[in-house]
């Protein structure tokens, strides 16, 4: 599984990071012109990635734009929603206008920080399943039945 960590702050980067280096490959870029250009790469290798945690508020291109451009580029390759990467958008931001624009925007699921470990293990394994494998993950992040 292959990740990729959109996110302006270095110490939420970096807490986003820990958690999940031990159960994946984690890269990370600091704004959203970076993670457009990352995203496009890693397509263009035939590496793509699975997941993109993506703050919504980051300099040179904000998180709500990323995903807009995420979703365009994959239309124009022929994957089609749901298909292609898991988009969680991570934000400070709590209100609905946000939160319905991410949605509409065709995000899979949305983080209101800060982001506790046993939530983010959780959702991530709504849709990875075998996320973790067969490492210890916390307690109470079994996949639901």
């Amino acid at each position: 599984m292959k990740i990729l960590i959109a996110e302006d702050d270095p110490i939420c980067s970096l807490v986003l990071q820990r958690l999940l280096e031990p159960y994946v490959d984690c890269e990370k870029v600091a704004n959203g012109k970076e993670a457009v250009a990352a995203f496009t790469e890693a397509i263009a290798a035939g590496s793509p990635y699975d997941l993109l945690l993506l703050d919504i508020m980051m300099p040179e291109m904000g998180g709500q734009d990323v995903l807009k451009e995420v979703r365009k580029i994959e239309e124009d390759r022929g994957i089609i929603y749901p298909e292609g990467v898991t988009i969680i958008m991570t934000t400070d931001l709590d209100d609905s206008g946000t939160l319905a624009e991410a949605f509409q925007s065709r995000c899979n699921a949305y983080f209101v920080k800060p982001i506790t470990e046993k939530h983010l293990m959780m959702v991530i394994k709504e849709f990875f399943p075998n996320f973790g494998g067969g490492a210890d993950l916390p307690a109470g992040t079994e996949s639901p039945s």
